[in-house]
C-alpha cells in the first residue's frame, strides 16, 4: 500500500510536470497521481497489458503505468474544472 502511494504520487507529480499549464499544483497532482496509478493499472489490464511487464521490469514499469493514468486522470479533472459555470461578481 505505502509502494502504491508512493509510486503514485511520483507519478501525479511527473505527471502535472508534463500537462499543459501544470495541472492543479503540487499536492492535487500528487492525490490525483495516487488514483491515476489504479487507473493506470486497470487500463493497461483491459488493454491485454498487465503492468507492463513485458516492456519495463518492476519499478520503472509501475511508474510509466502510474504516469500515463494520472495523465489521463488529470486531463479528465482539467476537463470538469473548465466546465464550471463562471462566478458572477
Amino acid at each position: 500500500m505505502l509502494y502504491s502511494i508512493i509510486i503514485g504520487g511520483i507519478a501525479g507529480w511527473l505527471a502535472g510536470k508534463l500537462m499543459k499549464g501544470g495541472g492543479f499544483g503540487l499536492f492535487k497532482n500528487i492525490i490525483l497521481g495516487v488514483f491515476g496509478g489504479f487507473v493506470g493499472g486497470w487500463i493497461f489490464n483491459k488493454l491485454g497489458i498487465p503492468f507492463f511487464n513485458n516492456l519495463f521490469d518492476g519499478i520503472v514499469g509501475d511508474l510509466v503505468e502510474g504516469v500515463i493514468g494520472a495523465v489521463v486522470i488529470l486531463f479528465i479533472a482539467g476537463l470538469m474544472k473548465k466546465k464550471e459555470p463562471a462566478s458572477e461578481n
